[in-house]
């Protein structure tokens, strides 16, 4: 049992989302301690935890199950709130609240998508604080459901790099549950969205107005990231990239959108979009922007952030031209070649910065379309470039 407990504590530890998700439970409830626990019937362990009272319990320390509401929640799996231990009637005697001088509390259990009961997300301070508005508590639920879907995706994902040793099989079944994984993941990421959306209309300090928009720049990485993988399966599994092309609609607003997305996201950067599209091109347009997206995130990531990611879209001899640059490090001549290949990326990446999947699944859509995705880099610039052929109409004039 302490192995397994340990393990999942490792795993909850990985999980780069919950630093972020604490801090918003402290500035949103004013508290001044947050913290995501493994819960049993006989150890309390703390995963991740942001302490702004001293109250002196690190990542990885525990506490006496018996002495905390934790238990009560793992056994009721519902929700402990307290606004006022002192004028509260179930709990204003109770053991906890003395034992560690708390007058304010909230709980909420982690369950997986599998029904099992994790542990909880919990907030503690020494003085009272309004904890029991529907808003803060569906807030804590949002999160739960999050930190619940995100551990349920690691521990999979760590059990499948353990236990496969056919390279075949194993390739077999990380698509399938690539596919499953993008599917129930689609679920937390929309009420996490609708969680944001709510607490943006709330007033905010500055702090937690830059936390909101970490958060809403993570979300919109998380959706691309979903969007990836299911097209990496239907590809893989059958099926593969599916085309609806518009005959009727400018391209234009649609790339002009995208680029508003990305810069939401990373207000921090700096895109200089120069788009020559006056005519109509018959493409996919949802498909064109997932492969915007993709290329944007990707400048993001590996781009230098002193200097601005530009791209352009024109019409150039019989051509579809789209292409997105930036500024950094070139890519080394031998990552190159395997840089459309899914699962690769490029040298000196973060394996926290995705699966891989970004520049492969954009390479399928232009091949979709007929087209090629070509990409040079050099100490200059990194610059993808998207080349369409394109029957020549009507108000488009070739450059």
């Amino acid at each position: 049992m302490a192995h397994d407990i340990q393990n999942d504590v490792e795993t909850m530890q990985g999980i780069a989302a919950i630093p972020a998700i604490l801090e918003m439970v402290c500035r949103t409830t004013g508290m001044g301690f947050a913290a995501v626990a493994r819960v049993t019937d006989e150890r309390w362990v703390a995963c991740q935890v942001l302490d702004n009272i001293g109250f002196g319990l690190p990542a990885g320390g525990e506490l006496d199950v018996q002495t905390t509401l934790c238990h009560e929640v793992r056994q009721l799996r519902e929700v402990i709130v307290i606004d006022n231990v002192a004028e509260d009637p179930v709990y204003c005697q109770h053991h906890t609240p003395r034992l560690y001088g708390l007058q304010s509390y909230i709980s909420v259990p982690v369950i997986l998508p599998d029904g099992r009961f994790f542990g909880t997300l919990c907030a503690i301070d020494a003085k009272p604080a309004k904890l029991s508005d529907p808003q803060t508590v569906t807030m804590f639920k949002l999160f739960t459901d999050l930190i619940g879907f995100q551990f349920d995706a690691a521990e999979k994902l760590n059990s499948t790099r353990s236990s496969l040793i056919d390279a075949k099989t194993a390739s077999e079944l990380r698509e399938q549950f690539i596919a499953v994984l993008g599917h129930d993941l689609r679920n937390p990421v929309a009420s996490i969205t609708g969680g944001i959306s709510i607490l943006s209309r709330e007033p905010q300090s500055d702090k937690s107005t830059r936390v909101l928009s970490m958060m809403r720049g993570s979300v919109l990485r998380m959706s691309a990231l979903i969007d990836n993988v299911m097209d990496f399966a239907r590809g893989r599994l059958g099926g593969g990239i599916a085309l609806q092309r518009d005959q009727e609609t400018s391209l234009q607003p649609t790339l002009e959108q995208v680029v508003s997305e990305i810069l939401s996201g990373h207000p921090e950067r700096r895109i200089e979009a120069n788009f020559q599209l006056s005519g109509v091109v018959p493409v996919d347009h949802q498909r064109i922007a997932q492969m915007l997206s993709n290329l944007l995130g990707n400048a993001v990531t590996h781009g230098s952030p002193g200097h601005p990611i530009r791209v352009d879209a024109a019409i150039v001899d019989g051509e579809l031209r789209l292409s997105v640059a930036n500024s950094g490090t070139p890519i080394p001549k031998e990552s190159l070649q395997k840089l459309f290949q899914p699962f690769k990326r490029g040298e000196g990446s973060s394996s926290l910065q995705g699966l891989g999947l970004g520049l492969y699944i954009a390479s399928q859509i232009a091949e979709a379309h007929g087209g090629q995705l070509d990409v040079h880099s050099d100490e200059a610039e990194t610059r993808f470039t998207f080349r369409m052929p394109v029957e020549p109409q009507h108000g488009q004039a070739a450059e």
